[in-house]
Formats: C-alpha cells, sequence, structure tokens
C-alpha cells in the first residue's frame, strides 16, 4: 500500500477534482468500442507488478472477493510480473488473446505498458489502473491520494525534528522514477519540507528496491558523514529498512527520524521499537473493493455513474474517471485504532517475543 516532479507525475499530480460523480461517470463510464456486451458474466484479468508486496498478499484475495460478490458468475485471472516490464507485457498480451472482458492493471512501469493497454483498448477491453496510473487509454484509475501521503510523510519527519528542523539536514530516499506515484509522495512530501529543512541527498530508488535504498544511504552517508543526517525521508517501508541496514552497518545510534509507507508488518514493529517514525496506512479494502466494482461495471457495459468522484490526467489522456481515497497517518500511539483495529494485523502478530518489552512500553501489552 504500496509520486514525482518531473515526467509522466508532473501531469499526474494536477488531479482536477470534479464535483459530482455523474459528470465523472460521464466522462469515462460509457461502453468502450467493440467492448463487452450488457449482462454477461465478464472474464476479469488482473495484473500485479510483484507476488511479494502488499499488493498482492492483501489488496489481490480483497479484488477476487469483492468481484465475486458482485458478480458470482465471473471469472478471475490474477498474475504477477514479479517486477519485469517485458513478462507484464506478455501477460497483457496473453489476457487480451483470451478476450477477457475487462484488465485491472497495477503496472511495473507507467510508460512502457502503455502501448498493452492501446492493444488493450484496439481489442475492446477496458483498464482500469490500480494503485498507479499507468499510460495510455485507460477507463478508470483508483489510487489514494499520493500528494496527501507525501505531504504526511513530510510533517511526521518535521514534527520529530522539531524546533532543530531549520538548521537540519536530511536525505530523500524517493521512490522508482519509472513509478509516476513516486512523483506525486515527492511532490507532497516536498510541499512540506521545502525551505524548512535542508535537504543534503535526494535519490530515486530503482524499483524500489530496499537494496537498492541501502546502497544509495551508504553513499549518502559517505558523502554528509555519519554524523551530519538528522532525518530520512523515506518513500516507504521497503526503502525504510534498507535504509535502517545502512545506518546500524555505519553505528548511528540513535538513528534519525525515518518516515515509510505501505504499514508492513516489520514496519509496524519498527514503529514498536523506535526505529521508524511513522508509516502511512492506506486501507486496502476500499482500494481493492472500489477497483472491483469498476471492473464488473466495465465488463458488463455499464457506466461508472456512481463509482468514480474525481477525474485525473496522465501524460497521454485527459479526464480519466477516478477514486482518490484518503491515506492514514500511522505512529507508535495509534497502531491500536488503524491497523489493529481495521484487522490488518492482531496484537499477537506485532507483538512477538522480539517485540514484548517494547510492545508494554508503547500500550499495546499489558
Amino acid at each position: 500500500m504500496r509520486a514525482r516532479l518531473r515526467g509522466a507525475a508532473a501531469v499526474l499530480v494536477g488531479v482536477c477534482l470534479v464535483a459530482g460523480p455523474v459528470a465523472c461517470g460521464e466522462a469515462g463510464g460509457a461502453r468502450e468500442p467493440n467492448g463487452p456486451a450488457s449482462g454477461g458474466a465478464p472474464k476479469i484479468g488482473v495484473l500485479l507488478p510483484d507476488n511479494t508486496s502488499r499488493l498482492y498478499h492483501f489488496d489481490k484475495p480483497l479484488i477476487e472477493k469483492k468481484i465475486h460478490r458482485l458478480c458470482p458468475k465471473c471469472t478471475v485471472e490474477t498474475v504477477s510480473a514479479q517486477h519485469d516490464v517485458a513478462t507484464q507485457q506478455q501477460q497483457m498480451d496473453a489476457m487480451i488473446t483470451k478476450r477477457v472482458q475487462v484488465l485491472i492493471l497495477d503496472a511495473v512501469d507507467s510508460k512502457s505498458l502503455r502501448s498493452s493497454v492501446e492493444s488493450a483498448r484496439r481489442a475492446g477491453i477496458p483498464v482500469v489502473a490500480y494503485d498507479r496510473l499507468v499510460e495510455g487509454p485507460v477507463s478508470a484509475y483508483v489510487s489514494f491520494n499520493g500528494a496527501t501521503v507525501g505531504r504526511l510523510q513530510g510533517e511526521a519527519l518535521l514534527k520529530a525534528l522539531g524546533p532543530k528542523a531549520r538548521d537540519a539536514q536530511i536525505v530523500m530516499m524517493n521512490g522508482a522514477a519509472t513509478d509516476p506515484n513516486s512523483a506525486w509522495f515527492k511532490q507532497g512530501a516536498l510541499a512540506a519540507l521545502k525551505g524548512k529543512v535542508k535537504i543534503g541527498k535526494a535519490y530515486e530508488t530503482g524499483d524500489w528496491r530496499p537494496e537498492n535504498a541501502n546502497r544509495n544511504m551508504a553513499a549518502a552517508i559517505s558523502a554528509l558523514g555519519a554524523d551530519r543526517i538528522d532525518g530520512v525521508y523515506s518513500a516507504n517501508d521497503g526503502l525504510a529498512a534498507g535504509i535502517i541496514a545502512a545506518l546500524q552497518a555505519a553505528k548511528v545510534t540513535p538513528l534519525p527520524p525515518i518516515t515509510g509507507q505501505d504499514a508492513e508488518l516489520a514496519a509496524i514493529q519498527r514503529l514498536v521499537k523506535g526505529d521508524q517514525i511513522m508509516t502511512v496506512y492506506k486501507p486496502f479494502a476500499p482500494e481493492a473493493g472500489t477497483a472491483a466494482a469498476m471492473a464488473v461495471a466495465l465488463g458488463r457495459g455499464e457506466k461508472l455513474k456512481g463509482i468514480t468522484t474525481h477525474t485525473v490526467n496522465s501524460p497521454t489522456h485527459r479526464g480519466i474517471p477516478a477514486v482518490l481515497l484518503t491515506p492514514v497517518s500511522v505512529n507508535v500511539h495509534n497502531i491500536r485504532n488503524t491497523v489493529v483495529k481495521d484487522g490488518m494485523y492482531t496484537i499477537d502478530q506485532i507483538c512477538t517475543p522480539k517485540f514484548e518489552s517494547a510492545c508494554k512500553k508503547a500500550g499495546l501489552l499489558r
């Protein structure tokens, strides 16, 4: 659960809020050319970028469950691209050849999948962009407001730095340059941070991989000095893990405040332990449920009126019907009222013997 100032994202963050779902529904809810006939039982393809992140472990079963609840006779095929663009392109081609009625796509690379989205449109197959906005003629988009994600992260970092923020120096560990969400997150973070803290080094982290964040952080430590890094903006929890490993290898203690995103279990445990100051929780059920509702409606040839609430612009298309959900900032003080309350994790899952003492201190255990 798992945004940039250049390229695709510079356009993406120009989100135009359209008051009234009717307008949005009319903008993109009409049946696609040569699209599926109304009233059938659609075959729906779901294409995810990997099978290791929260998208696979949390979102996938929620999407499939909601589709079957809305359309018991629908069939769903879900595939993972293992972070490989060519693999996802082949998977898209295979889905088109099988004549699925609609696709839910979380693109590995928003630009490289454009031709596949165009192929789907030519075949009359609507594409729902999931979590990140792919280029090309998509029919709908659902995600969390990336600018808000970045703003929550930036504000939390400033709060942790306190009065020392103006004289502090931070490192920005942004996500992958190929992901338009990365630019969106970054823009939101900079809106909070710019002029209030010095950014000593900033990196775009290839493929969102923790090992790349680890290398980047080691380079930042070497360039700036271990004692001259007062905080780290980490775009997500996976990057935070790599960042923390690099800081620990350099024997930095105590750790500077570090942000995150996706509310991974390991990150929640780092909040409890004090190694990470916050993560951004994106309640997956509303996102997954919205994508499923969009897919079923489009697969039946129905309009999206009543589902979409906004429109967004991509580098290739304007006025894409969209739903932008609100993320939640999680810190050690509200774990119980967020990820535990929503059933994402239990106290037992978080407070394993290794974290028992820290959990008691945090008020999660008595």
